[in-house]
C-alpha cells in the first residue's frame, strides 16, 4: 500500500500493490497494520456498501456526537469522492477535495472525522464500500448543501441535475449550519 497526496493535508489517498495476471487480480484493500504506518490509526467497527445510478449524488454528511472516519472505495463503475473540511477553527474550514475512485484504478480514500463526505455516481452504476471508525447513528446524522456556493465544490453534472435523497436536498449551507453544530478542530 502506498500513501499519496491530496489537495487536503488530513484527506489520504491509498494505492494498493495490485497482483495482477491472466486469471484476474488480487490485493489488499485493508491491513490495520499498514494503515496503521501510513497515519490512519482508527479502528474501524462498520461495513457499509451502496449501489447506485449514473447522476446520484450522496451527500454531503457528517456526524456529530459519534463523529465517523472512513475509508472508502469502489468496486464497480466510478464516482467522484468530495470530503469537506467542516472542523471549526481548522486552518482549511471550507476547503474540499475530490478524488476520482472506480472499480479500475483500485484507490482508497481516508476520510477523517470532521469532514462532510459524499460522492456523485459518474458510471452507469457504482457499487461503493466503506468502513466507518464509529458506528451510525441517525440522531447525529448533519449534512451539508450539496451546492453550496461557498464551497464550490466542482461536480462533474455536465449540465444534468444530480439525483439526490429529500434529505440530502435539505441541508443547509456551511454558513447556515450553527457552529455549535459543527465538529471542533484537533490540531
Amino acid at each position: 500500500m502506498e500513501r499519496a497526496d491530496t489537495t487536503h493535508p488530513d484527506v489520504i489517498l491509498l494505492r494498493p500493490r495490485i497482483f495482477a495476471d491472466r486469471r484476474g487480480f488480487f490485493f489488499e484493500s485493508y491491513n490495520q497494520r499498514i494503515m496503521t504506518e501510513l497515519g490512519i490509526t482508527e479502528a474501524f467497527v462498520q461495513d457499509n456498501h451502496s449501489h447506485s445510478l449514473r447522476g446520484v449524488l450522496r451527500g454531503m454528511h457528517y456526524q456529530m456526537g459519534r463523529p465517523q472516519a472512513k475509508l472508502v472505495r469502489v468496486v464497480r463503475g466510478c464516482v467522484l469522492d468530495v470530503a469537506v473540511d467542516i472542523r471549526r477553527g481548522s486552518p482549511h474550514f471550507g476547503r474540499w477535495t475530490g478524488v476520482e475512485l472506480s472499480a479500475d484504478n483500485h484507490l482508497i480514500l481516508y476520510v477523517p472525522r470532521g469532514f462532510a463526505h459524499g460522492f456523485l455516481v459518474l458510471s452507469e452504476e457504482a457499487e461503493f464500500e466503506y468502513k466507518c471508525s464509529d458506528f451510525y447513528a441517525p440522531a447525529e446524522e448533519r449534512g451539508l448543501a450539496w451546492d453550496d456556493p461557498d464551497v464550490d465544490i466542482d461536480w462533474p453534472l455536465e449540465g444534468a441535475e444530480p439525483l439526490l435523497s429529500e434529505r440530502d436536498l435539505r441541508w443547509p449551507t456551511l454558513a447556515a449550519i450553527d457552529p455549535g453544530q459543527l465538529p471542533e478542530y484537533q490540531p
